[in-house]
């Protein structure tokens, strides 16, 4: 792993005992208290063991240490080179300004170009457009600081649409390479895609907005997997953020039940589709039947 707080932890923990051991002088209770804050419960038992029995040689017994400099944990080459591909991805600008000059001159771990990407619109947000990343960090503010937004958009016939709308979250589709927005208030629907919108600005002043009564259930969605060119196993990485089940019916066949809003459904319907024969939608009965709807569409189009 590049990073991990579960493996770092420890050296955490130990830098910050030893940075505090320079300061001043060092109880075993303030070390069980650092411990405590920077690792997991139970370490402070085996640190404070150790450090009884002087094993690390980097803090007596007695809470002292011969250290002179401060502890640091510079980034290891590997840890450089994934970061700078994480600040390549297109995406990445939207979520902050933050400056990574220093790895200016370190060469990627991997670029969009390792990568070959199938079953995904290639008319995906225009994530370089300034006005979109203006609007984009817009819809993050109001989500933070719970702010309704002015916004205005086009439908899907094409009408100009303003609204001032209380931002619920938002839902990144893979397939789509789309941001949607999920809004209280208004009476074009509850779903919003960024794409479409023409001005997206904080509201300023009061406003009353009645929040949407979620009146039904989580829907299950149950799905049969036959497990060739590891169906199964993509099935599991493509649906992870969902909660599901699987059972197993034979050597070659799953059962996999999946646990959805209603809002999610026609983005459902179009990943399912997505596997081909791989996975048959097997209920509820209104699911399977939307299924076969959009098969025969498909079908007729010439």
């Amino acid at each position: 792993m590049v990073f991990s707080e579960l493996y770092s932890a420890y050296y955490n923990a130990l830098a910050k005992l030893i940075t505090q051991a320079q300061r001043e002088p060092l109880t075993a209770d303030k070390a069980r208290e650092i411990i405590s804050q920077t690792a997991f419960r139970e370490s402070a038992v085996e640190i404070t063991d150790a450090i009884s029995a002087e094993r690390w040689q980097v803090i007596h017994s007695d809470y002292t240490t011969d250290l002179k400099h401060t502890p640091t944990m510079p980034l290891t080459t590997l840890q450089k080179r994934w970061l700078k591909s994480v600040t390549l991805n297109r995406r990445f600008k939207l979520f902050g300004d933050w400056d990574f000059s220093e790895l200016d001159d370190v060469e990627p771990l991997f670029t969009d170009d390792d990568y070959r990407v199938f079953d995904c619109y290639s008319d995906g947000d225009p994530y370089d457009d300034g006005d979109y990343v203006h609007r984009f960090k817009n819809i993050l503010f109001a989500l933070h600081h719970g702010k309704p937004l002015d916004i205005t958009f086009h439908s899907s016939r094409g009408k100009q649409v303003s609204l001032t709308v209380k931002p619920e979250r938002l839902e990144y589709s893979e397939k789509d390479d789309k941001f949607r927005l999920y809004v209280m208030g208004g009476s074009f629907g509850a779903v919003i895609n960024l794409g479409r919108m023409e001005s997206c600005e904080v509201h300023d002043g009061k406003t009353s907005i009645t929040e949407r009564q979620h009146s039904e259930r989580p829907r299950e969605l149950q799905l049969e997997v036959t497990d060739e060119r590891n169906a199964l196993e993509r099935v599991m990485t493509h649906f992870s953020h969902f909660e599901k089940s699987v059972e197993r019916l034979d050597d070659l066949h799953y059962r996999v039940k999946l646990i959805y809003d209603a809002d999610d459904e026609t983005e459902l319907i179009i990943r399912v589709l997505s596997f081909g024969p791989m996975v048959r939608a097997v209920a509820p009965e209104r699911f399977v039947q939307k299924i076969r709807e959009r098969l025969i569409k498909q079908m007729n189009i010439k």
